[in-house]
């Protein structure tokens, strides 16, 4: 039963099983039928006891906006372990195993995850990169400002009508969007599918639009649940992503979400950190943002991943990272800026220390060295290495998440 074994595209049907079993849900043959083509066999590891699946994790090959560059990222779900089989360390087998070999493969500096519950994945050196605000509005009397006169046109159809259109707009923004990943067709079918067994009673999806001068700048994935008191219409929207290219398109479409007719509530469960209807609505309480965990990364090959990014500024400095599971302890000298960075091993002193946790925190440009040193998990060993660190790491946009994988 030990031993992890690569699953066979067969394999799938049993692996579904598991996850049904471990999520609480139950195997749902359209459901299969649309993951089944996105499964990668030959990264999924197995581990089965009596010929019954009993743990499992596999990933994605897909690639991550990080600042100022795209990386190859292993996008790591469906990790599941049978309720029989806890406790008997398969998940820390499962996970050391995909690490090793996304390391061996030498393709992707980083490893990347949403996690069922945070204290599993940093002991494996994960570290919460990109965090969201989950928006739950009461949206009667909520205002916006008034529309400019530059403002477009809005479209409203389902999103296979404008399926070209979506993919270039998000490919566009998502340039500028650390935690964006890539998204080629077969992500684009799985993603617009839209199955009854997804909606929880809301309606089927649909597609907001917006063209201005010179084509479609944006639009809004959503769908609408009906409700209703003694008192009247309480209908709730609810929407999945909202990508824009400019300040006006992006006030046009939440303009019309937060006012849709019979509607009362509105629900956005993956804003960004600097999420502008933040600063665009009239009573932001009202938005009731609350703080929750995203998107986790591993860096997996300190040097790779260091030199794939860009630097906000120039950046001459010494970090010795600890990684208790990979081959990156070490002294690691970064020189970067925005134009390219490189970083090779050196016997220097160190001016700044941190695990490989903490080094994933910082990776996508969204925590503060500052804050991380404040709680004792970043160690200045150098004067105002921080004070040069902190602007470097940072970039024009918070990480943000944009979908469950």
């Amino acid at each position: 039963m030990t031993d992890v074994l690569v699953s066979r595209a067969e394999d799938f049907d049993d692996i579904a099983a598991l996850l049904a079993l471990a999520f609480h849900g139950d195997l749902d043959p359209d459901v299969q039928a649309l993951e089944r083509p996105i499964f990668e066999p030959d990264r999924s590891l197995l581990v089965r006891d009596g010929g019954t699946a009993v743990a499992h994790a596999s990933a994605f090959s897909r690639e991550l906006a990080v600042p100022g560059a795209d990386v190859p990222a292993a996008h790591v779900t469906m990790v599941a372990v049978a309720p029989t089989h806890r406790r008997r360390g398969l998940l820390t087998m499962l996970m050391r195993r995909q690490l090793r070999d996304v390391r061996d493969a030498g393709r992707e500096p980083v490893a990347v995850l949403w996690a069922s519950e945070g204290r599993i994945y940093p002991r494996f050196g994960y570290g919460s990169a990109a965090p969201r605000y989950v928006l739950s509005a009461d949206t009667t009397g909520l205002r916006l400002p008034a529309p400019a006169s530059t403002e477009g046109r809005l479209r409203l159809d389902r999103p296979d009508a404008y399926r070209d259109e979506l993919a270039r707009l998000y490919e566009r923004v998502r340039a500028g969007r650390p935690g964006w990943s890539r998204r080629d067709e077969r992500w684009w079918s799985y993603l617009l599918a839209d199955l009854k067994a997804h909606r929880g009673g809301a309606t089927e999806r649909r597609v907001l639009l917006h063209e201005g001068a010179d084509g479609p700048d944006g639009y809004a994935l959503y769908r609408t649940k009906d409700s209703s008191t003694a008192t009247g219409p309480q209908a709730e929207v609810q929407v999945g992503e909202v990508v824009a290219a400019t300040p006006e398109a992006y006030t046009a479409l939440w303009r019309l979400l937060l006012s849709v007719d019979l509607t009362r509530r509105l629900s956005f469960p993956i804003a960004a950190l600097d999420e502008p209807l933040l600063r665009l609505v009239d009573e932001p309480r009202q938005l009731s943002p609350q703080l929750a965990d995203a998107l986790w990364v591993r860096v997996v090959d300190v040097p790779a991943a260091l030199a794939a990014r860009r630097y906000a500024t120039d950046v001459d400095v010494v970090i010795e990272v600890t990684d208790e599971l990979l081959e990156n302890t070490g002294r690691w000298r970064l020189v970067g800026g925005r134009d390219g960075a490189q970083c090779t091993p050196t016997t220097a002193p160190a001016g700044l220390a941190c695990d490989v946790r903490a080094l994933g925190e910082l990776y996508l440009g969204g925590a503060n060295p500052y804050a991380l040193a404040a709680a004792g998990r970043v160690q200045e060993l150098i004067p105002d290495t921080l004070t040069t660190l902190t602007p470097a790491f940072t970039w024009h946009r918070t990480p943000s998440p944009m979908e469950v994988f």
